[in-house]
């Protein structure tokens, strides 16, 4: 059974619904993501989670038992949830420790005590506890208000936007620990975030959210290399889409060559037997597009940008269509300058025009 089932559940504020029919489900341990720009309504999803809003339908269930529909609604503090705000929500008179231990007040001095300390140490803050908020770096106010939501052991813990507050370097980093924190204790979490780096360096299953609505609920794996929708294509990663014509149902050929799909390939119901010029727009990744100086077709360099290990390269086709590649950068070649290229392509990911 799953720790988590939101079932078909729809909110609105007046006459204004921002989340419609959503549903998808969380396994014990698992970390969930919903990602989506600002106004996809990922935010009021975890407030319906959390027990701030009441769905205008559907259920929201946890560990089975329903905790919210439109008839009923048990109240935030009933849920047994754990919640880290992006602005940490720290009390800056209360010390490390002692916002750690804010939701263990009822339990005995002993064990109270034993349980902030392991979270300290867990969270790479051991010996810290006697400081206060202010004395901390920002990374470090996180990791405190993640000890405190864990402290209780809730069922269920919640993260809205929990890096947006820091520097780019110091959120990559922090994902990966918060990740790593979360799994040592074996919480099911679900994470908000507008940021794909975030939800796929932290999240098991992510959910991409738009007008409320989830299009597709999968591995970041999978919705890199096997986008349900052309929203989740374009949302994902980079690329570029080429007109392709379909040959038979596993081939397409584009202007760089003909590509073998694992899976039928769909080009409408008017079109069973394929082999009579169907168009697709086909998908290709800046990973697909292999710099290869032996290679036939060149293209032009049109833009780069330098990323340290490797150049992402815009290459102008002959056709005029443009696409991307990401190119060793020991490879540094000039605007305006051809280079070889090469399809290397895993998963062909095609969408009707």
């Amino acid at each position: 059974m799953p720790l988590l089932e939101v079932d078909r559940v729809a909110h609105a504020y007046g006459r204004h619904t921002v989340v419609h029919e959503l549903s998808f489900s969380l396994a014990k341990g698992a970390i969930g993501c919903l990602l989506g720009a600002s106004g996809c309504g990922k935010t009021t999803a975890l407030r319906l989670i959390a027990g701030f809003e009441q769905p205008t339908a559907g259920e929201l269930r946890i560990g089975g038992e329903v905790v919210a529909s439109p008839a009923m609604m048990v109240p935030p503090e009933r849920r047994n949830i754990g919640m880290v705000f992006q602005d940490y929500a720290l009390f800056p008179h209360l010390s490390v420790e002692q916002n750690v231990g804010f939701g263990l007040q009822k339990s005995a001095a002993v064990p109270r005590q034993a349980r902030i300390a392991e979270l300290l140490a867990l969270v790479g803050l051991a010996g810290q506890g006697g400081k206060y908020p202010h004395e901390l770096s920002g990374g470090q106010q996180q990791r405190v208000a993640l000890a405190r939501a864990l402290a209780p052991a809730p069922r269920l813990l919640l993260l809205d936007e929990p890096f947006s507050n820091l520097d780019v370097e110091l959120r990559e980093r922090l994902a990966l620990e918060v990740r790593d924190i979360i799994k040592a204790t074996g919480t099911t979490a679900i994470l908000v975030t507008h940021d794909q780096h975030e939800a796929f360096a932290v999240a098991d299953e992510v959910g991409i959210m738009l007008d409320g609505r989830i299009e597709q609920w999968a591995s970041p794996y999978d919705l890199y290399h096997r986008p349900a929708t052309r929203f989740v294509a374009d949302f994902v990663g980079q690329g570029a889409f080429l007109t392709g014509t379909v040959l038979d149902r596993e081939t397409v050929e584009v202007e760089l060559g003909r590509l073998k799909s694992a899976v039928p390939l769909d080009c409408g119901d008017n079109c069973a037997t394929c082999g009579r010029d169907c168009r697709l727009q086909v998908l290709l990744r800046p990973d697909d597009l292999i710099h290869d100086d032996a290679a036939t077709l060149q293209a032009e360099v049109v833009a780069k940008a330098f990323r340290g290990a490797e150049f992402l390269y815009t290459l102008r086709l002959p056709s005029g269509a443009r696409v991307l590649s990401l190119v060793p950068s020991h490879h540094n070649h000039a605007i305006g300058e051809r280079i070889g290229i090469r399809l290397d392509v895993d998963h062909v990911v095609a969408f009707r025009e």
